[in-house]
């Protein structure tokens, strides 16, 4: 038990001391809490001059509350549980299999160190991203976790924001899916991996724009904001109830795996879910209400 409340205890002032420095320290070239207010603004700006939909406003609904909700799972989510509870749960795990005579490299497929660099960044991000579009899919279809899920759908006009406005408890089993497949591959560099990481939230903000973007040919590869919107729609034929384009930053799993469903320009579809009009409203509520309802 000492041992875990070290760790917690380190993953605190760790992190403090991380965060303390990503503000008071913005010339370093990795620092995120900068990055992320100028990606946020860049895919704004580009918002305002080509918007999609033309009557949205630049300040549309909800917009200072996604702008919270980006900052809070972002940074304050970290600092509050999640840092603490990652690095005890992979330690409460390992030493779980320490009792069974084993360790996480035992099932260690291949070190990515022995790989040419590209390649190895290559291979962590197809297996996240695969990981994650399934984890995608178990929201959406598991009712415990759907009732999660329902805070990020609670958008109702589309904007860069909306992207990370997601319960907490989103993160946990996106991270908690992924730990053993990236951990049975092994090697990879941290800021590497921040990088690729910061790519995805590049693209998650552009897929959640006001921008009527699909990349062309290569919208059959990449996420993009025509076809996401229609992952947001609130009204959905039968056959597609329980969700599409699952994708988060490729779309090339929903093609591969016939969960692609664009049927036309979803510019001015209604967006949300049935019932969304009981939907809690305010921060403290929707983080609430998975715990409060009982469906």
């Amino acid at each position: 038990m000492e041992k875990y409340l070290e760790i917690i205890k380190n993953s605190y002032s760790g992190y403090w001391n991380y965060l303390k420095n990503e503000i008071i320290f913005p010339n370093n070239y990795d620092n995120y809490f900068y990055a992320l207010i100028i990606l946020s603004i860049a895919v704004w700006l580009l918002e305002i001059i080509f918007p999609w939909r033309k009557n949205q406003s630049i300040f549309r609904k909800d917009f200072w509350l996604d702008t919270f909700y980006m900052f809070f799972n972002f940074f304050l989510l970290n600092l509050l549980i999640f840092i603490a509870l990652s690095n005890t749960a992979a330690q409460f795990f390992n030493d779980i299999l320490a009792i069974i005579g084993l360790q996480i490299s035992s099932f260690q497929l291949f070190d990515v160190d022995d790989l040419p660099r590209w390649l190895g960044l290559f291979i962590f991000f197809i297996i996240s991203d695969f990981v994650q579009w399934n984890t995608h899919r178990l929201l959406h279809r598991v009712p415990f976790l759907w009732n999660f899920h329902k805070v990020h759908h609670s958008v109702k006009e589309m904007g860069f924001a909306a992207h990370l406005r997601y319960h907490w408890m989103e993160p946990v089993v996106y991270k908690t899916l992924l730990y053993i497949p990236i951990a049975i591959i092994g090697g990879f560099d941290a800021k590497d991996v921040a990088n690729v990481h910061f790519f995805a939230i590049a693209i998650g903000h552009l897929n959640h724009a006001n921008l009527g973007w699909d990349y062309g040919k290569l919208k059959y590869i990449f996420n993009n904001p025509k076809m996401h919107i229609w992952h947001h729609a609130k009204e959905m034929p039968e056959h597609v109830r329980f969700g599409v384009n699952y994708g988060l930053t490729l779309s090339i799993w929903d093609y591969l795996f016939k969960t692609d469903y664009v049927p036309q320009s979803g510019r001015d579809i209604e967006l949300g879910f049935a019932g969304d009009e009981h939907f809690p409203k305010g921060f403290l509520k929707q983080e609430m209400y998975p715990i409060q309802t009982k469906r």
